[in-house]
């Protein structure tokens, strides 16, 4: 389905008509629902259990995020998965740290209901180990590894793929992360730095006098990935 322009509430995550219930406390954009479960039932066949870990959020959950993750109320990892000091880390390490794992309220691509988290329910009851969502966990050895390859394999078919798939020194490497692309490109159009920066601005979102100051180089690194 081709959209038309997304309006800018939509896309920063603050008011999205397209959303609607994808079951097991989950929402999705109206437009994804149908392949993500079709992709489901082809993995499903293929032994794999592939369940969502996360979808829509909205502006003031993302919010909650990062501020939990400022105050250091969650743990902060580097781009390798492995757990920062918080209480050595200066505001400017802080924040850089927290935009390698979780993106700035009206940043996020989950806000947008294309863009899903996945992983195989069923391997990593059996594993049976801590599970932190990091990379490590979808490689070689890990629970998740035999869902990462099928998705390699078969996600193209039903529209999806892995839009942090490479670090650029942006946003670290995510294979659990899967966009819906040609619903999910009138969203990425849609995006501007004029109205990110007045959300950011207008938010309750901690750390702004680290944060404003530079957001053109944070939105060019982190919101589109363009990396250093």
């Amino acid at each position: 389905m081709v959209m038309d322009q997304v309006p800018e509430k939509a896309w920063l995550g603050q008011h999205n008509d397209y959303i609607v219930d994808a079951g097991n406390g989950h929402r999705l954009h109206r437009d994804v629902i149908s392949p993500f479960l079709a992709m489901q039932d082809a993995a499903q066949k293929d032994g794999i259990d592939l369940q969502l870990v996360s979808s829509f959020r909205d502006f003031d959950r993302q919010t909650a995020i990062f501020n939990r993750k400022w105050a250091g109320q969650a743990q902060l990892l580097d781009t390798n998965g492995v757990e920062l000091p918080f209480k050595t880390l200066s505001d400017n390490e802080k924040l850089h740290a927290i935009l390698t794992w979780s993106a700035l309220p009206g940043g996020s691509r989950h806000h947008w209901g294309t863009d899903i988290d996945v992983y195989d329910r069923a391997a990593l009851h059996n594993w049976g180990g801590k599970f932190n969502l990091v990379e490590s966990e979808y490689l070689s050895g890990g629970p998740c590894h035999a869902l990462s390859c099928w998705l390699a394999d078969n996600m193209e078919q039903f529209g999806f793929y892995r839009p942090f798939s490479v670090n650029t020194g942006g946003v670290a490497v995510e294979p659990w992360h899967l966009s819906f692309q040609n619903t999910a490109c009138a969203f990425e159009n849609a995006r501007h730095l004029d109205g990110f920066t007045k959300a950011i601005e207008q938010s309750d979102i901690e750390g702004k006098t680290c944060i404003l100051p530079q957001l053109p180089s944070l939105y060019n690194r982190y919101v589109l990935n363009k990396g250093l």
